[in-house]
């Protein structure tokens, strides 16, 4: 079936509202993409388990209710049907549709496709069962921080063109929440690849509208259609730094904060491979066979504390300025209630870490948990024409590094209390952790411990698009930022500070290694890659090397 706009639907659904037929014409046309009949943004499958996955699409019609069939096969011509299930794509869910296929083998590769009434098939998408039993090696490609007008996804394209994994995990930051020329700049967005709609997305509709111009990218697309991916958001999906009172980009003028939550969180179920929430808890886990037990934990909007601000009143001379940092590492920084999981979810993870029978504990989570400190040195790293509120910033920062404050207050190293519990949790398990992270949108591997004694491994990985610190740091070669923030920070083993891309993470059961894959640019559009660096974990030794 030819897939066409039509304006009715605009009207007829009440989506966006009377207004949209007045928008500008940049606007109007992303609506129009978005309300595209037919099969309008591919497909995609997630949550697999050793006998069943979900599968996802979106129809538009200007039904009220479309009815489509979904099928899996061992084949791509169909030949024989495997497993089907029937589902709807309504109006009131975006025209997006799931559907669960179950009765298939553990371990095994399969086909999927969708089929509207009237004989139109969506595109064909690759997906695969959880193994069961006794496995040899695993793979996952797990992405992160994936700003849109910043760049092109060429992490995607390189991912769905080579294959050479199971399963994909997306650690958050799918989409930002940003109007258009505020992250990036008007002058850093990169030509075609601007974002609908033009403003922060606030309601509904705006999240709708966002994920809609998101998913119609191409390379998006194709990493959804060539495996099953695991998702968990980050803040942006939401608003910068979220947590479950409020964030930092959300103010009183743009209405309730639990009603934008709600808002955001009813988009990204729509439009991601996500089972609904009342299926169950927002955090969940998957067994890879004997080999590893993957947890993916929330910690954004269910139960996170606000994340703590070291204080220093402007224009505090040296002597005020130390006496606001030892309060600050006296006061409320260290407060044992401080979470960011909250206690049933941490409670839920320490059970799983010291119950598992795995040989790997994955630990699929959002925020570095590694200890940052700042170094002196950041003061040289800016360029000479910074301006002058950004030196003051920075050198706050080192004297802060001095009292032992680390640089990201959002991280773990927020909350360290609920850091530690987490790894004496890991300690106790049978299992070696691996944590996995995204965020920080630059690379990093680290040695986790706890009271001096090794707890597990931290492979954190750099962004698919949005830019890391040789955007702050041009005063400085991205090797001298690596090799100053290493020096600064005994636990973290390497660093990369400049380059966009995406992990792959091979599990054995002799050892964790992730290969970090850097692609030559984002500013074009291609999948090439300009490197490689693999760091790995030998088991029993809970540490890197």
């Amino acid at each position: 079936m030819t897939a066409h706009f039509d304006r009715r639907l605009l009207l007829k659904t009440g989506v966006y509202g009377l207004g949209a037929l007045s928008l500008p014409g940049g606007a109007l046309a992303a609506m129009q993409a978005s309300l595209t009949k037919g099969f309008s943004h591919g497909v995609a499958s997630g949550e697999p388990l050793q006998n069943s996955v979900l599968l996802w699409t979106r129809f538009v019609s200007d039904l009220t209710e479309t009815k489509l069939k979904a099928e899996i096969s061992e084949t791509p011509d169909f030949r024989s049907i495997i497993a089907g299930a029937e589902t709807v794509a309504v109006p009131g869910r975006d025209y997006t549709a799931k559907a669960i296929l179950s009765g298939l083998e553990p371990g095994k590769a399969y086909y999927y496709r969708f089929i509207a009434p009237d004989g139109s098939v969506s595109p064909i998408g690759q997906t695969r069962t959880l193994p069961e039993g006794g496995i040899d090696r695993y793979r996952m490609a797990v992405f992160s921080c994936s700003n849109m007008p910043f760049g092109w996804f060429n992490a995607y394209a390189h991912a769905a063109q080579v294959g050479d994994f199971d399963i994909a995990l997306h650690l958050g930051d799918y989409i930002y929440e940003y109007q258009r020329g505020d992250y990036p700049s008007a002058k850093d967005t990169v030509a075609g690849r601007l974002i609908e709609p033009a403003n922060e997305i606030v309601s509904l509709a705006d999240y709708r509208l966002r994920y809609a111009s998101y998913r119609a990218d191409p390379d998006l697309q194709a990493i959804h259609a060539r495996a099953p991916m695991l998702c968990m958001w980050d803040d942006h999906e939401f608003a910068n730094d979220a947590y479950a009172d409020g964030a930092q980009n959300h103010q009183a003028n743009e209405g309730d904060w639990q009603t934008r939550k709600a808002a955001a969180e009813k988009a990204y179920r729509e439009w991601m491979p996500v089972r609904d929430l009342d299926m169950g808890e927002r955090w969940t886990g998957y067994r890879i066979g004997d080999l590893a037990q993957i947890f993916m934990t929330e910690s954004r909007i269910g139960a996170r504390s606000k994340p703590a601000e070291l204080q220093i009143p402007k224009g505090a001379d040296q002597a005020a300025t130390l006496a606001a940092i030892k309060g600050f590492t006296q006061g409320d920084w260290q407060a044992t209630d401080r979470t960011m999981l909250g206690q049933v979810q941490e409670s839920w993870l320490s059970s799983g870490f010291q119950n598992s029978k795995a040989k790997w504990n994955i630990w699929a989570q959002q925020t570095i948990m590694g200890t940052i400190l700042q170094p002196d040195a950041t003061v040289d790293w800016l360029a000479p024409d910074a301006p002058d509120f950004a030196k003051a910033r920075v050198r706050r920062g080192a004297m802060a590094a001095k009292g032992g404050i680390p640089a990201n207050l959002d991280a773990w190293d927020g909350y360290p209390a609920a850091r530690a519990r987490a790894l004496s949790a890991a300690q106790n398990s049978k299992a070696d952790l691996v944590v996995l992270t995204g965020d920080s949108h630059n690379a990093w591997a680290f040695d986790l411990k706890h009271d001096g004694k090794s707890a597990g491994v931290e492979f954190a990985g750099q962004s698919v698009s949005s830019p890391g610190f040789e955007s702050y740091f041009t005063g400085a070669t991205p090797a001298t930022v690596a090799k100053g923030v290493m020096a600064r920070n005994k636990g973290l083993k390497w660093m990369d500070s400049s380059r966009r891309g995406y992990m792959i993470v091979e599990l054995t059961p002799a050892q964790a290694t992730s290969e970090w894959r850097f692609v030559e640019t984002v500013k074009e559009r291609s999948p090439r890659l300009a490197g490689l660096h693999r760091m790995a974990a030998q088991h029993g030794k809970r540490k890197l090397g």
